[in-house]
């Protein structure tokens, strides 16, 4: 080969040399193109006349790659791992074509390189082994809450103050099968129309729904039925379209709302007392159309954002119509009185807005207003009312039965006959009616609260000072007067003689007497008999008849019910109650 091609040779070469390296080429792109070339040393007249031996290659590329990389096309740049402990092998271009192999240390790129280098291989982090999945440990049962108020329907004294306004909170009965057609009952809630809340309560206590789904909420506006007011922080059935936060019954709004627009509940009836007797013409001032007593009320006679009930004053007039076949009186004869409240715009309607049954409607439900005259007994208003509701409950498809024949008598004993209060901190259950104004010495815990059940949700007690007044809706029961003492319990068998007989008993028990009884003395407990008059001073092991009391210490008015209470030294322990039946 002539020196002239040598030259040339050269020269492609440096030029091909300096391209490579201003492009990042790699060492082994390098190789494949000028492995077969013949490079003459300038300096040494030495001449490459022989290709690289593929050996060489070889062992060149080992320290380059990884022995097990093979010849692969370019790939997309990948950046250098940081962590790589292997030292680099720099292969330097001298301008005299020497090539010169030098190991440094690896130092941290943060470019990425070239496209044509090829990433390092490194083997994956191994995958765990599927184990087991264990699962996961059940979770503990919610502890019950140590408020026995929250137990069993157990509840418990307070006091009647604002702050406390939670603790009047509303009772929900649900009664028969779920379903998506239920009939909401609501009563009281304005506290002074016990009319509302009594037909409620009778029948949350005194039916049976055999098919269909009926709820009732009785004592809406608790507070307000304690204090015989009809809203002490206003009126409550005024607050249903805007109320501000800081109300004090803004929580109570807030959850009766829930149950209104509930997707099974389809129909409310909310109860009222309204004064004087609806016409739709003035004759006097006790009968003219601005009165509300003995109607049925709708805001609108076809509400048209529902489908089923929608048509209000067919379903009214089929109610009036029902009340009006049983009038007690012609007087109280039943009217259809519409307060178009969409649609009017007068200071009546505007009030409308704001109450229970208009913002049921505006939420898709059917809902009527339900007013008896105050000029009528309570029992005469629940007589009315308990008329319109099992109407409704016809008209629902709603199956039911009740414990009392509808006239006004039976409703009458319903209401007063079947109310009870069971102490359970003394386990003992005390009738409610003709109870006397006070009970003297009144065993209650030291620490002054009284848990109580009821069979009525309208039984309330509130503490002021040493007196608790038991309620039944607004009216006032009986106080207690606190006899305050450690209290301890015995699950014990007691014996006692009744009329000839021995008969064992609990505590919390009542005895049937006809004429006499005896308590025997037990071995660890102290007996006193209340209001039993003896010379001796002996309680036990004595004949008692009835005339051996002193009436005044009786439970009731009439000097039936009296109290057996039992000591261990000066903890109280139980009391039995002795009932002369004749």
């Amino acid at each position: 080969m002539n020196r002239g091609m040598l030259k040339l040779y050269k020269t492609l070469f440096i030029i091909f040399s300096v391209v490579f390296i201003l492009q990042g080429c790699s060492l082994r792109d390098f190789f494949d193109q000028f492995n077969n070339t013949k490079i003459k040393n300038k300096d040494n007249n030495k001449t490459i006349q022989k290709p690289i031996k593929q050996q060489k290659i070889k062992q060149i590329k080992k320290q380059v790659e990884p022995k097990t990389q093979t010849k692969q096309k370019k790939e997309k740049p990948q950046p250098v791992l940081k962590k790589a402990k292997e030292p680099k092998t720099i292969i330097t271009l001298m301008p005299k074509t020497i090539v010169k192999v030098v190991a440094t240390p690896k130092k941290v790129v943060h470019k990425p390189q070239p496209t044509t280098i090829k990433p390092i291989k490194i083997k994956p982090t191994p995958t765990p082994t599927k184990q087991k999945q264990i699962k996961p440990a059940p979770k503990p049962k919610k502890t019950p809450s140590t408020k026995i108020v929250e137990k069993k329907n157990i509840k418990a004294s307070t006091t009647l103050k604002k702050q406390n306004l939670k603790e009047f909170s509303f009772d929900i009965i649900k009664k028969g099968k779920p379903d998506k057609n239920t009939f909401l009952v609501v009563g009281g809630i304005q506290g002074d129309e016990p009319g509302g809340f009594m037909a409620a309560t009778l029948l949350a206590t005194h039916y049976k729904i055999t098919k269909g789904s009926v709820w009732i909420i009785p004592n809406l506006n608790f507070y307000s039925i304690i204090k015989r007011s009809r809203g002490p922080f206003g009126d409550m059935n005024r607050k249903f379209a805007y109320l501000p936060k800081d109300d004090p019954e803004y929580e109570i709004i807030q959850r009766i709302k829930r149950y209104i627009t509930d997707p099974h509940v389809k129909l409310i009836l909310n109860l009222h007392d309204g004064s004087g007797f609806y016409r739709p013409m003035y004759i006097d001032k006790t009968h003219n159309p601005n009165k509300w007593g003995q109607s049925l009320v709708i805001d609108q006679e076809i509400l048209y954002n529902i489908k089923e009930y929608n048509d209000t004053y067919s379903i009214a007039k089929q109610v009036v119509d029902h009340i009006n076949k049983y009038l007690l009186k012609k007087e109280d004869k039943y009217r259809v009185k519409n307060t178009h409240t969409r649609f009017d715009k007068t200071y009546e309607q505007k009030e409308m807005e704001k109450t229970l049954t208009y913002f049921a409607v505006n939420n898709g439900k059917a809902a009527f207003g339900h007013e008896t005259s105050k000029s009528l007994t309570v029992s005469q208003r629940v007589y009315y009312k308990i008329l319109a509701i099992e109407k409704y409950m016809d008209i629902m498809g709603i199956k039911y039965t009740k414990d009392f024949k509808l006239t006004v008598s039976s409703i009458k004993h319903a209401m007063e006959d079947d109310v009870s209060v069971v102490f359970d901190d003394i386990h003992i259950k005390v009738p409610l009616k003709n109870l006397r104004n006070i009970q003297k010495y009144f065993p209650i815990k030291k620490d002054g609260v009284i848990h109580y059940k009821s069979s009525n949700p309208l039984v309330k007690i509130i503490k002021q000072n040493n007196l608790y007044t038991v309620y039944y809706g607004n009216r006032r029961m009986t106080k207690l007067e606190a006899d305050y003492l450690e209290h301890q319990y015995f699950d014990t068998q007691l014996n006692f003689e009744v009329d000839g007989k021995a008969v064992k008993c609990k505590f919390g028990d009542t005895l049937l007497v006809k004429k006499e009884f005896l308590v025997k003395q037990p071995k660890q407990f102290r007996v006193n008999v209340i209001g039993y008059k003896t010379s001796s001073g002996l309680e036990t092991n004595k004949h008692i008849y009835r005339n051996n009391f002193i009436k005044r210490y009786s439970l009731e008015k009439h000097g039936k019910i009296y109290r057996v209470e039992f000591y261990k030294d000066k903890k109280f322990v139980g009391m039995i109650l002795v009932k002369y039946i004749k």
